[in-house]
């Protein structure tokens, strides 16, 4: 059975420890090690040994901490084929399958928050590694992609079972729960996740992961087809939105200046 544990980086990063619950195999995946440091310190005190890095896109606070772990452990580095960063020993397309730890992921890519991203989805372990693209209740910026790339993905996202657990690499749920009730202020499920989430940041433990299901009853990016969303989205930009496209473009631009 697989253990996932988060690994805080930075100031609002998650690094994500995959291991086996077998005490006899100390081996480990991390997912976007920003920090060689906080990663290093996690798996001395966890007596670890990292057998591979998983990337999903080139961001530094996602790949900072590659080069120190690569170079100490000597383990191989998957990431998106399309990256421009170099640290990539396994690079990764679109349909490609990995097993490692008796677990399957299957890769998708995900470009919208950046060109090169992917996503790492595991049937067996119902996993989804999804790095900047579906955040709790929120999704990624669009750096350097299109609001029609985000949909495309977020449309992929909700064809996975709904208990699927959602495992995205920062902590922005009370921010994005905020904008969310801004978007649906009537939608009693949102209510009750931001009361939850509230006491779990006021106790210092992650909001995450998420689940599927939960995101396709909070999150607005994936409301796109909802009255309620769509009203709103159409009277904070004072005009007709004509597709589930317009609509998310319009959420993500209400959102950046949220």
């Amino acid at each position: 059975m697989l253990r996932i544990t988060p690994i805080p980086a930075f100031n609002d990063n998650y690094i994500w420890a995959l291991y086996s619950e077998d005490a006899s195999d100390n081996s480990c995946i991390l997912v976007d090690p920003g920090s060689a440091e906080a990663a290093e310190t996690w798996l001395s005190e966890q007596k670890k040994t990292l057998t591979a890095i998983f990337l999903t896109h080139h961001h530094n606070d996602h790949t900072g901490g590659v080069k120190v772990l690569h170079e100490t452990y000597e383990c191989p580095v998957y990431g998106p084929a399309k990256s421009p960063f170099d640290g990539i020993t396994q690079p990764l397309h679109e349909g490609d399958l990995v097993y490692l730890l008796d677990t399957d992921f299957e890769i998708k890519e995900v470009p919208a928050h950046t060109l090169d991203h992917i996503s790492y989805y595991s049937p067996s372990a119902q996993i989804l590694l999804c790095g900047d693209t579906l955040f709790m209740a929120g999704c990624g910026r669009l750096f350097e992609g299109t609001a029609e790339q985000m949909h495309k993905a977020l449309n992929y996202f909700a064809t996975l079972p709904d208990d699927t657990g959602v495992y995205c690499t920062h902590e922005y749920t009370l921010a994005n729960l905020a904008f969310a009730l801004s978007v649906e202020p009537d939608n009693t499920d949102i209510k009750m996740v931001l009361e939850k989430c509230i006491t779990l940041r006021d106790a210092s433990i992650p909001t995450l992961p998420s689940k599927i299901g939960l995101e396709k009853a909070i999150n607005p990016f994936m409301r796109t087809l909802h009255p309620s969303v769509v009203h709103a989205a159409t009277r904070h930009q004072d005009k007709v939105l004509n597709s589930p496209v317009e609509v998310l473009a319009a959420l993500r631009e209400w959102k950046n200046n949220f």
